[in-house]
C-alpha cells in the first residue's frame, strides 16, 4: 500500500507515521516540501508519490489566533483539503481527513452524532467545517474523522501546558463547565491503521473520540495526579476564562457509527492519559 502522510510534525501526524509504517510504503514530506499555503506544492507532492491512500494530518490548529488569521486558517483547513480531494479523485485514492468537535456549538445536552447540524462558534471550527464540505464535494473516496481534545506527549497541547504551568504557579484556574473526551494522538493513529489494514472503506463521516467524559478541570487534575504533582487546580466558569475564540460547552461525540462500521471503540480517556503520561519524563 502506498500512503502519503501530511502533517508528520504534528501530534497526530507523528503518531500516524509510526503506526502506518507496517502497512506499506509511507511518504511523509515535511513542511519545506509540502506547503499547504501553496497549491502547486500540494499537487507536485501528491503526483510524485502517486499514493493509494492519502492521510491528511496537517491542519491550522491555533484556535485563538485563527480569529485574526482567518485567511490562513481557511487556506490550510479548507482550500488545501479540497485540492487534496481533487488530487485523490484523479488518482482513485482514498483520502483520510481529520476534523473536530468544534464544528458544533455545544448547546446540545447529549453527545453529538454525525447527523446533528453543525454550528461552529469560532473561525477555527468554521474552517474545519468548510474543509469537510470541500472534501465531500471533491468526488473522491474519503473518510472524515471528527475527534476531540487531542493531545500527545510532544507538541503544543493542554497536557503539556498544564504540566508547564504547574511548575510556575502556586495554583491553576481551569474551566469546569466545558465537557469533552480527551483523545490521545496514538489512540487515533491506532484506529486509523486498523481501518486501513482491513481494506478500503466506502466514503463517510465518522466520530472518533475516546470513551468517557470529563471537563478541562477534571482533565487537568488527572494530568497532575498522573505526574504526581500536587499543585491545586481551582474550577472556574467559562465566563472567567478570557480567550479570543469561543468554545463549545459540550464537545462530546457519539462514536456509535464508527463502532458499527469498523468494530472500533476507542478506550476510555483515562487509559489514554496513563499511556501518554508514562512517556513524559520532563518538560
Amino acid at each position: 500500500m502506498r500512503i502519503l502522510l501530511t502533517g508528520r510534525s504534528g501530534q497526530v501526524g507523528a503518531a500516524l507515521e509510526e503506526r502506518l509504517a507496517p502497512l506499506g510504503e509511507v511518504t511523509a514530506p515535511g513542511r519545506a516540501a509540502l506547503d499547504f499555503l501553496d497549491p502547486r506544492s500540494i499537487q507536485q507532492e501528491v503526483r510524485a508519490a502517486r499514493p493509494e491512500v492519502i492521510v491528511n494530518a496537517a491542519a491550522y490548529t491555533a484556535v485563538d489566533r485563527a480569529e485574526q488569521e482567518r485567511a490562513s486558517a481557511f487556506a490550510v483547513n479548507a482550500e488545501a483539503v479540497g485540492l487534496l480531494g481533487e488530487e485523490a479523485r484523479r488518482l482513485g485514492a482514498l483520502l483520510v481527513h481529520f476534523s473536530t468537535d468544534y464544528v458544533f456549538d455545544g448547546r446540545k445536552a447529549t453527545p453529538y452524532t454525525e447527523e446533528d447540524r453543525p454550528g461552529p462558534l469560532n473561525v477555527y471550527g468554521e474552517s474545519k467545517l468548510a474543509g469537510e464540505v470541500a472534501l465531500e464535494g471533491a468526488g473522491c473516496r474519503y473518510l472524515i474523522l471528527r475527534t476531540s481534545w487531542v493531545y500527545a506527549a510532544h507538541g503544543r497541547n493542554f497536557l503539556r501546558a498544564i504540566l508547564a504551568a504547574s511548575k510556575e504557579r502556586k495554583e491553576l484556574r481551569v474551566v469546569n463547565d466545558q465537557r469533552g473526551a480527551p483523545t490521545s494522538a496514538d489512540m487515533i493513529a491506532r484506529a486509523v491503521a486498523s481501518i486501513l489494514r482491513n481494506g478500503s472503506p466506502a466514503s463517510g463521516l465518522y466520530h472518533m473520540s475516546a470513551a468517557g467524559e470529563t471537563t478541562w478541570h477534571g482533565f487537568a487534575r488527572a494530568i497532575l495526579a498522573a505526574a504526581r504533582i500536587d499543585t491545586p487546580v481551582v474550577p472556574i466558569p467559562t465566563s472567567e476564562y478570557k480567550s479570543a475564540a469561543a468554545r463549545p460547552k459540550n464537545s462530546l461525540l457519539d462514536n456509535t457509527r464508527l463502532q458499527q462500521a469498523f468494530g472500533i471503540a476507542l478506550p476510555d480517556w483515562r487509559e489514554g492519559l496513563r499511556e501518554v503520561s508514562s512517556r513524559i519524563d520532563a518538560l
